[in-house]
């Protein structure tokens, strides 16, 4: 019996005029009928047994039913970010055990033994930074602990907890270092990355907040499709093509963490209980610590011009980050805080921040970038449904 979840023909020909909480109160409902009609599967079972719903309900419990909310929809993003860094961690971090361990005792059916990495692969991030594997096991392991904790918190306020455990029906990289046969929440091996971070965190006038764009360090990113990971072992063949692999790994790690810098302090402004707020300014925190770890040593990056994927024809060019558009003052490389710029008004003097921090349409832009950044290539209907219901209650949430 297939995983996946598919939509009735009553709710895919529902009335428009339902109002918004109607579709998610139908969604949800048929989510969790088809999670308990499918207990035979793997996946349903496993949800059975540990007792947490594969859906968001209102129960919150003790807390606001907005604070809630924020801390469901922020421990699916972690969620997400676990699954992640697992595919990172298995191809190229530390090889010790820790983290598969840790793993196998928090989602259902993760192999506890080591993988043994890809060395190839292994190699082209290392030249990034020697401590890179260790970095990358590090992140892997908060972000496990991210998810855990979050969930753990909900359930002590009687509050729903997310679990999307069945929805990891991607499959994996075929290359020697994955868990080949586990099923996956995210997608790898298409991404579109955008890397308007390193500009945006290096202006000195810019603020999104303020309607500023900035282009991308590397433009090729941001178009077509890429892996950052090696998809079967003919991929580190070419010495050119698996440090490409590498090179956009390493610019992978930072975007997904500059996400997670913003998402908690604009989240956290909607946040009614004090503890609650505590919560989203200490993961965040972390999160942060993640990003300037990241970007750093994606200046580290040696010119490498015009790569072709051998399997899809997309091509990219890293460049001279310390030449012309780039380099000076404002983007050399090893500028690894965040430079002063306009905060709140124009009128105001320049200050060091995270940004963006806007709070309106926090939740789903955080959603939309996850999805165009190809992360859900393949994912189901109902799995990006979900993602929304829960970023739409989040944003909903008033303080």
């Amino acid at each position: 019996m297939s995983n996946e979840v598919t939509l009735s023909t009553a709710e895919a020909n529902r009335s428009s005029t339902d109002t918004a909480s109607d579709r998610r109160s139908n969604r949800r409902s048929f989510l969790k009928n088809t999670m308990i009609a499918g207990a035979a599967t793997t996946a349903g079972a496993a949800l059975l047994t540990k007792g947490v719903p594969a859906f968001a309900q209102d129960k919150s419990g003790s807390l606001s039913k907005g604070d809630a909310a924020i801390l469901r929809f922020v421990a699916a993003a972690e969620i997400i970010e676990s699954d992640i860094w697992l595919q990172y961690n298995e191809l190229a971090g530390v090889q010790d055990g820790e983290v598969s361990k840790l793993a196998s005792k928090l989602i259902p059916g993760y192999p506890s033994q080591i993988t043994g990495g890809n060395t190839a692969y292994t190699n082209a991030i290392l030249q990034l930074d020697g401590d890179m594997n260790q970095y990358i096991s590090d992140n892997t392991e908060d972000e496990l602990s991210h998810e855990v904790f979050l969930n753990a918190y909900l359930a002590s306020k009687g509050s729903d907890t997310v679990n999307l455990d069945a929805f990891r029906t991607l499959p994996s990289s075929q290359a020697t270092g994955s868990n080949k046969t586990f099923g996956r929440l995210t997608n790898l091996t298409q991404l579109t990355v955008h890397t308007d971070f390193w500009t945006r965190y290096r202006s000195r006038r810019g603020n999104p907040d303020l309607g500023d764009k900035f282009r991308n360090a590397i433009p090729t990113l941001a178009v077509g499709q890429h892996t950052a990971i090696p998809r079967t072992d003919a991929d580190t063949a070419n010495a050119n093509f698996i440090q490409a692999v590498g090179y956009t790994a390493g610019f992978h790690f930072p975007w997904i963490e500059q996400g997670g810098s913003s998402l908690y302090p604009m989240l956290a402004q909607r946040a009614r209980n004090v503890e609650v707020l505590r919560i989203l300014l200490s993961i965040g925190g972390t999160e942060i610590c993640h990003f300037q770890t990241w970007q750093d040593k994606a200046g580290n990056i040696l010119p490498l011009p015009n790569v072709i994927d051998p399997v899809t024809g997309v091509s990219v060019t890293f460049p001279d980050l310390n030449s012309p558009p780039f380099g000076g003052e404002n983007f050399q490389t090893n500028l690894i805080m965040p430079e002063p710029t306009t905060f709140l008004s124009r009128q105001f003097p320049p200050c060091s921040i995270i940004r963006p921090t806007e709070t309106a349409g926090a939740a789903m832009g955080a959603v939309n970038a996850l999805t165009a950044d190809g992360l859900f290539i393949g994912q189901s209907t109902q799995f990006t449904q979900l993602l929304q219901d829960l970023a739409a209650d989040a944003d909903a949430a008033r303080r």
